[in-house]
């Protein structure tokens, strides 16, 4: 899911741009839209799926979970921000209140920044929005958890009080991305938003088996996205709209609070079971963790998540290398290394994930050869742009 692919087929989104760096296929509008009329279609065929296992963790391991909840409560939920402090989106955008000539004027400096953006960032800022805006889909996957669910939805257990202020906190990220695009003028939002439905009605296919120990390493192994967001925000200001990569890196600094929350409980639980959590760990590599939006489906491409995974290889913004260097992070952090005293099982699941880095690196030399080959885009520029 990390390798560069060929080509791309992005069209549906109409990215407009200043003068292109890449092939541009030019289509007329309609006099009824603004927009060129694209139409959705439902498939008529499933995603491929791997075999599904559930309920994999034994009883005695959600007890694990259970008496974990006062430390949760001691080490978890300090990590979360107050509501008071937290920032909203409203603060990076045009603000309507301020009335109508200030919030054009507004309007329009931030059209004017985003000209400056390529192509291919404004794609990528459509596959995080993407993946942001989809946070149904990860709330309904780490309710499956068992040990840690929240059987309620407004349960008072400390692992339930998390998920809920975690998904609130991360709901605001998707909300300031799609109202930037949407005001950029520059990204149909028609197809992205049916994309976003398509995608959260697909859900997530991930393999942790409603298994606590796996679903966090699953978690943890988002932090990918730290180093998405980073690089975008570089980009953000290399081409030209310091606005946008304020948001990126204020995206990023929430991201790091949560990862620094889920690498905590991945430490707990090596602590308290070191065996099962190294399986747990390596299980959940061989696998290859997936993004969550990886079925991600816009009525028309079925291969929508790997041509947005290709773009951002292509870029550097989110390659083998990274996650090869995330890995390495973690091994370190959690001193996966040094364990002593496992099973033999769990001592081949720490040497595989122990190694596994040097392995993906390996990849890198593949992907970088295919950097070479050039990878076409079809954009429809939106005439009606105007700054």
């Amino acid at each position: 899911n990390y390798l560069v692919m060929q080509t791309t087929s992005l069209s549906q989104f109409n990215i407009p741009s200043p003068p292109p760096k890449t092939t541009i296929l030019h289509r007329k509008t309609t006099s009824s839209r603004r927009l060129s009329p694209i139409f959705a279609v439902a498939s008529t065929t499933a995603p491929p799926s791997r075999h599904q296992v559930t309920h994999s963790m034994p009883p005695e391991k959600i007890e694990i979970f259970k008496s974990l909840e006062s430390w949760v409560s001691e080490n978890i939920l300090p990590l979360r921000k107050p509501v008071e402090k937290c920032w909203q989106p409203i603060e990076f955008l045009p603000d309507p209140s301020q009335g109508p000539d200030v919030f054009v004027e507004e309007v329009r400096a931030l059209r004017q920044r985003v000209l400056g953006l390529s192509d291919e960032y404004l794609v990528m800022l459509v596959g995080n929005m993407l993946t942001e805006d989809a946070l149904p889909t990860y709330q309904t996957f780490i309710n499956t958890f068992d040990g840690v669910r929240d059987e309620t939805a407004s349960s008072p257990c400390p692992w339930a009080i998390w998920t809920r202020a975690w998904s609130a906190e991360e709901n605001r990220h998707g909300d300031l991305l799609r109202t930037y695009l949407y005001l950029s003028g520059r990204v149909d939002m028609l197809m992205v938003e049916k994309t976003l439905q398509y995608s959260i009605g697909a859900g997530s296919e991930v393999g942790a088996e409603n298994n606590a120990y796996m679903g966090f390493v699953y978690i943890i192994s988002r932090a990918s996205n730290i180093s998405n967001t980073g690089n975008m925000a570089r980009l953000a200001i290399k081409d030209g709209d310091p606005v946008l990569a304020r948001i990126c890196g204020t995206i990023a600094a929430d991201e790091k609070r949560h990862e620094n929350a889920y690498t905590r409980i991945i430490e707990k639980l090596l602590e308290v079971d070191p065996n099962t959590t190294m399986q747990a760990i390596a299980s959940m590599m061989r696998k290859r963790i997936t993004m969550p939006l990886h079925l991600m489906y816009d009525g028309q491409d079925p291969n929508l998540f790997e041509h947005f995974s290709a773009i951002f290889q292509k870029q550097d913004v989110y390659t083998s290398r990274h996650y090869a260097e995330i890995l390495e992070f973690f091994i370190t952090r959690w001193e996966l290394e040094k364990l002593e005293g496992l099973t033999e099982e769990a001592k081949r699941a720490q040497d595989f994930v122990c190694q596994l880095p040097r392995k993906i690196r390996r990849l890198e030399y593949r992907a970088k050869k295919l950097e070479s080959r050039q990878v076409k885009f079809s954009w429809i520029f939106n005439k009606s742009l105007s700054v």
